[in-house]
C-alpha cells in the first residue's frame, strides 16, 4: 500500500488567498531553557491545503464539526483538467467521465497549477468550473470536491457563485491540493480536519492510498 501525502506544508511566509493573514509561528519554550519545546502558530481557518465546510459560505450551512467522520473519507476520481488552463471546466468534461463519477465520493481535480505554488502564477488563470458544471456536480452523490488550486472561484469573484452551488449540496471543498497527478484510479482519499468547535473550515491532512502494482 503507497500512501501519498497530497498536502501543502503549514509554514511562515507561504502562500495565503489575497487579503487573509500569513500563519504567525512563534516559540513558547525551548529544550534548553525549559526542557521541552512549545511552539504558539496563530492561523485562519481557510489556510494553506485547507477544508471549506457549508458555513463557509451559507448562514444557515452545516459547520464540519457537525459533519460526520464518514464524510472525509472515500474513493478518488482524479480529473485531468490541464487543457482548461485559462479557461473553464465544463459540463462536457464531466459527462465524459460520468462513469468514474458514478464511483466516487471525491472528484479531485488536477489543473496542474500546483507547480505555481508560492509564485504570482498561482492566483493567476487557474481553470474554474462553470455553474452547470457545479450544479451536474451536486447531483453525483459525492462528498465532496477538491483542487490543487487556491479556490474553486476566480480570485477576483465577489459572489463566490461556484462556492455556493457546491457547499448547498452539503459538498466538502478541498483547496491548494498537490501531487494529484501520483494519484491513480482507485485510490482511496482522506482530507481530515482539525476537531474545532463550529468550523466553517480547517487546515487537512489530505492523502490517498493505492496499492502498489509489483
Amino acid at each position: 500500500m503507497r500512501m501519498i501525502d497530497l498536502s501543502q506544508p503549514l509554514h511562515e511566509g507561504m502562500p495565503v488567498y489575497p487579503g487573509t493573514p500569513a500563519p504567525v509561528f512563534s516559540t513558547v519554550t525551548t529544550v534548553e531553557n525549559h526542557g521541552y519545546r512549545v511552539k504558539k502558530i496563530a492561523m485562519n481557518t481557510h489556510v494553506g491545503t485547507h477544508m471549506d465546510a457549508p458555513a463557509h459560505m451559507l448562514a444557515d450551512g452545516k459547520t464540519l464539526d457537525a459533519l460526520p467522520l464518514e464524510q472525509f473519507v472515500g474513493r478518488a476520481a482524479v480529473l485531468d483538467v490541464r487543457n482548461c488552463a485559462g479557461g473553464v471546466i465544463g459540463l462536457g468534461e464531466l459527462q465524459a467521465q460520468k462513469e468514474l463519477l458514478a464511483q466516487a465520493d471525491f472528484v479531485l481535480f488536477w489543473t496542474g497549477w500546483s507547480r505555481y505554488w508560492g509564485q504570482e502564477q498561482y492566483l493567476r488563470q487557474y481553470p474554474i468550473l462553470t455553474a452547470e458544471a457545479a450544479s451536474y456536480l451536486g447531483k453525483c452523490q459525492l462528498k465532496g470536491v477538491g483542487i490543487d488550486a487556491i479556490s474553486f472561484d476566480a480570485i477576483d469573484s465577489k459572489a463566490f457563485e461556484i462556492h455556493q452551488q457546491l457547499l448547498a449540496q452539503e459538498l466538502v471543498l478541498i483547496e491548494n491540493l498537490t501531487r494529484l497527478e501520483e494519484v491513480q484510479r482507485g485510490a482511496n482519499f482522506f482530507a481530515l480536519p482539525l476537531p474545532l468547535s463550529e468550523a466553517d473550515g480547517s487546515p487537512v491532512r489530505a492523502f490517498a492510498s493505492q496499492t502498489e502494482v509489483i
